[in-house]
């Protein structure tokens, strides 16, 4: 059921990228919002300990369970990485591990987020979705 959640957020997502066409300025922009967005992480998890390795900029990551969902935050000492964080993050916070598991982050590709970045970027990008599923897989 929150499948569809993650799908239709996915949608939504891909509606909003579609507005700026090939503008990728503009698509840029709207990451860097996005990561304006991101509530503010205490700094006591800006820590090694959160840090996603493979990173080229300082991207930290937590998730804690409630209820059966997995709750994220995040930060990053970089406007384009915690804007992809938190593009990540809109789609699986407060989704089950299951649920996190089962979906395949293809607006990457639906968008052609991975192609507009740079191969540092680019691991980066990947690095975080690993950390995301490590979550979502220890729980």
């Amino acid at each position: 059921m929150s499948q569809n959640k993650i799908l239709k957020i996915e949608k939504e997502l891909l509606d909003e990228f579609e507005l700026f066409g090939d503008d990728w300025e503009a698509k840029y922009n709207y990451i860097i919002e996005l990561g304006k967005t991101l509530p503010a992480m205490p700094n006591q998890y800006k820590t090694d300990d959160y840090l996603i390795k493979g990173c080229q900029s300082r991207v930290w990551l937590k998730a804690d369970k409630e209820n059966n969902l997995l709750h994220f935050m995040a930060d990053s000492d970089a406007l384009i990485p915690k804007g992809i964080i938190a593009l990540l993050l809109k789609l699986v916070n407060h989704q089950s591990a299951d649920e996190i598991l089962n979906y395949d982050f293809g607006i990457i590709n639906k968008i052609g987020l991975q192609q507009h970045l740079s191969p540092t970027r680019a691991n980066g990008l990947v690095s975080m979705i690993n950390s995301i599923k490590q979550y979502a897989k220890a729980q």
